[in-house]
Order: structure tokens, then C-alpha cells, then sequence
């Protein structure tokens, strides 16, 4: 029996299995930032009313906390595409490269912050932001365009 990865060293793809980069947040907000590791969030939402349409949503955050395992401790890449329900994207695609380093523990966090200015939306329904890391889909959120 396997007591941890530490056990199987010498298999690192094993070892990937079993630890792959999480998750830990992914939200829009009104206002997010990050000051020496620290994330302050304010106002997070999940939907945007609209008297009309199309209509242009002036100014929203997307804050996202990534969780990394030791093995994971190098650099990686992200993407971040929006689709509506009919398949269209609604923006250019984020991308960047994170340099993924330790402190002495055990695990390692990464923030994403990113304002996005006069986001246009053509109807009423669901844009889902997915999240791709190394190129593989890591999550979904959705965002919700509704009509006031």
C-alpha cells in the first residue's frame, strides 16, 4: 500500500495524478486586489441585471486562488475563455504564465486578478469563464446575464 507520494518518487506521473493544482476560489466581484499575498474581495456576484439589450456591463473583477502541490512548484500556463450557451466567445481569451515557487511548505497559492472594463453582452443568458491550466480545463464559472 501506497502511504504517499513520497513512497512512489520515482513515478512522477503517478504523483501528478494524484496532485493536480486546485481551485480554491474563482468569483467576479466589484473590486479585488492582492497586496503581499493577501486577496481583498469586495462585492462578489454571480449575476447582472440589464434594463436592455445588447448592453455593457462597465467594469467587474475576476479573482481566482489556485492551490499547488510541491510537485507542482514550476512554471505553468493559464487561459481563460468565455462562452455563452450558443458556443460564442464574449471577449479575447486572458492568458499569462505563472512561476509557481515555495516558501517551505508543503502546497503554494496563486492569484489571478484581473479588471475587465466594458464587457459587452448581446442577450440575456449564461457566459460561462473557463479556466485552462498547462491546457487543460481546470473549472467552470458561470456568469448570469438577466433582464431587469
Amino acid at each position: 500500500m501506497v502511504r504517499s507520494c513520497g513512497d512512489l518518487f520515482h513515478n512522477i506521473r503517478f504523483c501528478a495524478i494524484l496532485f493536480r493544482v486546485k481551485a480554491e476560489l474563482f468569483s467576479f466581484c466589484d473590486f479585488a486586489q492582492e497586496t503581499g499575498g493577501k486577496l481583498t474581495i469586495v462585492g462578489t456576484f454571480d449575476t447582472i441585471l440589464a434594463r436592455n439589450f445588447p448592453c455593457v456591463h462597465p467594469q467587474l473583477s475576476v479573482v481566482i486562488r489556485l492551490r499547488f502541490d510541491i510537485w507542482e512548484f514550476t512554471q505553468h500556463t493559464f487561459r481563460i475563455e468565455t462562452v455563452d450557451l450558443e458556443g460564442e466567445l464574449n471577449m479575447d481569451a486572458i492568458s499569462g504564465t505563472l512561476d509557481v515557487r515555495g516558501v517551505g511548505n508543503a502546497t503554494a497559492v496563486s492569484h489571478l486578478v484581473f479588471t475587465i472594463s466594458n464587457l459587452r453582452f448581446q442577450r440575456e443568458g449564461v457566459v460561462n469563464f473557463v479556466l485552462y491550466v498547462d491546457d487543460k480545463e481546470l473549472t467552470t464559472v458561470p456568469l448570469y446575464i438577466r433582464k431587469t
